[in-house]
């Protein structure tokens, strides 16, 4: 079984404003999975740039994105991923939590990442 991908809001950001990766996230679409944490940074930030968002979740959800509820079981590995200086935003953590409970690769824009010392596989995109 191959491992899903998991993706962060900058990857979803990417691929609506065209930006570099965005190519790359799409291919990934089918089968990935995201937390509905990112899925609200995504909403936020893509109107705040003027990206119409009307229904946006379900066209992703049409592409193949299955958005996982932010639960109880989240909480704990999410508030885990946290380290001082590691510049993770809670987004980050949800979306790494996600990635080490499935099992699956989270895929980001955001450089900084690999600079963590995560212990989850991890895809940068730029």
């Amino acid at each position: 079984m191959i491992a899903p991908s998991v993706l962060d809001a900058s990857a979803i950001l990417a691929l609506l404003q065209e930006e570099p990766g965005a190519d790359e996230v799409e291919r990934l679409l089918d089968g990935a999975l995201m937390s509905c944490v990112n899925l609200s940074e995504v909403l936020q930030k893509a109107e705040q740039h003027g990206v119409h968002i009307e229904g946006l979740e379900y066209d992703l959800e049409a592409l193949g994105v299955e958005f996982r509820d932010f639960d109880i079981s989240s909480a704990r590995p999410t508030a885990d991923a946290w380290s001082p200086g590691s510049g993770l935003s809670l987004g980050d953590r949800a979306c790494l939590a996600l990635a080490g409970r499935v099992g699956g690769t989270a895929v980001t824009t955001d450089a900084r990442w690999a600079a963590a010392g995560l212990d989850v596989d991890l895809r940068v995109l730029r």
